[in-house]
């Protein structure tokens, strides 16, 4: 396993560790598809009833490695609907591995698995998150869409997740204000279900899951069944690649790769709706 993953067995659960602390364990390549990985790993291991999904340091995910997807690929000019992030490589069959992810989660995936939000999650990193089926956050923890800031519409499955949690308008809100929200108001808003005091957060975290794993797996996994049916009425994978393909246009766009210098430049983004 490679040392940007931390897999550890407790009982029946299965923590699986993001290890980046240096980078806000940002998703590089390697981390991406490990994550998918070892999900899959632990989904075909009949001695784990529960996962759960934290992150290392004082972050839970800051979401796409920008400097290793962006960088370096901002001043191709030529290709009107160029998208950094398909460059990169991130996509199989026109599937992040972010949308593989929610993929497996909600129609493979039928046993309980926790996000631990032990510090920020932005983009990406708040994707995952969302794709899981219970959240847990850390006190001084923050989360943010992050996506105007490089000029991309939402992705991940953030379309279907996020305003399953928290409504339509709401979600509209988070997605365009694009600010920095408390755990308070994350737990006010819906989109975690418990805050934790930071220094209780890891304890918090392997009892809440404890807990979950002495239920029986027949109930536990027939109970998500149930849920996910209820509360999926859309095609899930129709609705990924539709944001597929809105975040290559919106990051090939000669605003989106205007947002992606400014970001980098660490200046104000100039737009001229094209």
């Amino acid at each position: 396993m490679s040392d940007v993953l931390e897999i550890r067995d407790a009982g029946r659960v299965r923590t699986i560790r993001m290890n980046r602390p240096e980078a806000l364990n940002a998703l590089s390549d390697e981390l991406a598809w490990g994550i998918v990985g070892a999900v899959d790993e632990a989904i075909n291991d009949d001695s784990v009833w529960v996962i759960a999904i934290t992150g290392a340091g004082r972050a839970f995910c800051a979401g796409l490695d920008l400097k290793q997807n962006l960088s370096g690929v901002l001043d191709v000019k030529e290709k009107v609907n160029h998208s950094p992030l398909s460059e990169q490589g991130l996509f199989l069959d026109d599937m992040a591995w972010i949308s593989r992810f929610l993929t497996i989660l909600r129609q493979k995936c039928d046993k309980p698995v926790v996000a631990g939000i032990n510090g920020v999650a932005v983009g990406g990193g708040l994707s995952l998150a969302l794709a899981c089926d219970i959240r847990l956050m850390a006190k001084s923890a923050r989360i943010m869409a992050g996506y105007p800031r490089i000029g991309g519409s939402p992705d991940g499955g953030m379309s279907f997740t996020l305003p399953q949690a928290i409504g339509y308008e709401q979600a509209m809100r988070f997605l365009l204000e694009n600010r920095s929200v408390d755990a308070d108001e994350a737990l006010r808003l819906g989109l975690v279900g418990e805050v934790v005091e930071d220094e209780r957060f890891g304890e918090r975290l392997a009892e809440y899951c404890a807990q979950l794993a002495k239920v029986s797996p027949v109930t536990a996994r027939l109970t998500k069944r149930d849920l996910v049916k209820a509360t999926t009425a859309i095609d899930l994978e129709a609705q990924l690649r539709l944001e597929i393909s809105n975040i290559r246009k919106s990051l090939g766009s000669e605003d989106g790769r205007e947002a992606q210098r400014a970001f980098f430049e660490k200046r104000e983004a100039t737009f001229r709706g094209r």
